[in-house]
């Protein structure tokens, strides 16, 4: 199945990651959502389609578990995928409880990452949108 507009959501950052996250998206019709703030992030999801979150949790602007939260409040099912400068067992623990995809460890490998939305929009949305 084609999809087609799909939307990402990422929460800001203090280093090159949506730099990065963009040269993944450029040559598909993919547009990225960058929010800053906790409430940027709810206006977003309420007014927009969104088919995946990819959340930094170690954003300084505000925490990754956090919007993982906010995004679990209002759409359950929505995809997330986690990064995480150490993902120790509490942190696994509570993405296990929030139902989030996967956790990646910083500094993220495009690749995997690549690999990870591939696995994700064939599981969840029976496309191939991310196959290399």
């Amino acid at each position: 199945m084609a999809i087609d507009n799909i939307k990402v959501l990422i929460n800001g950052s203090d280093w090159a990651w949506p730099d990065a996250v963009r040269q993944i998206f450029k040559d598909r019709s993919v547009e990225l959502l960058m929010v800053k703030r906790a409430d940027e992030a709810l206006n977003v999801l309420q007014h927009r389609r969104i088919h995946t979150a990819i959340v930094d949790m170690d954003s300084k602007m505000f925490s990754g578990l956090g919007m993982i939260r906010i995004i679990r409040g209002s759409f359950p099912l929505l995809p997330c995928i986690l990064l995480a400068e150490d993902a120790e067992e509490k942190l696994l623990t509570a993405a296990l409880e929030l139902d989030v995809f996967s956790v990646m460890n910083k500094p993220v490998d495009i690749a995997l990452l690549q690999n990870q939305l591939h696995r994700l929009f064939v599981k969840r949305y029976n496309s191939n949108l991310f196959n290399s």
